[in-house]
């Protein structure tokens, strides 16, 4: 089932994804756990002016997956 997460999350409350830093000295699950409570929404977010709204195929490459890949 697609959702559209953009109607969850008003426009004014995204977070930028360029202000999002993240202590590297922290443990993989401290730093993915930071990540997110700083972006609030995987899903949703901006990057400068651009709104960025992700989604996955069923059979493609998990939301955790992708965040390591980010993180590690």
């Amino acid at each position: 089932m697609e959702q559209n997460f953009r109607n969850h999350t008003p426009q004014a409350e995204l977070a930028d994804i360029q202000t999002i830093a993240v202590d590297q000295t922290l443990s993989k699950e401290e730093r993915i756990a930071e990540f997110l409570r700083q972006i609030k929404n995987p899903y949703c977010f901006k990057c400068g002016k651009f709104t960025v709204q992700a989604q996955f195929s069923p059979n493609g490459v998990s939301l955790e997956d992708c965040l390591k890949q980010i993180l590690i």
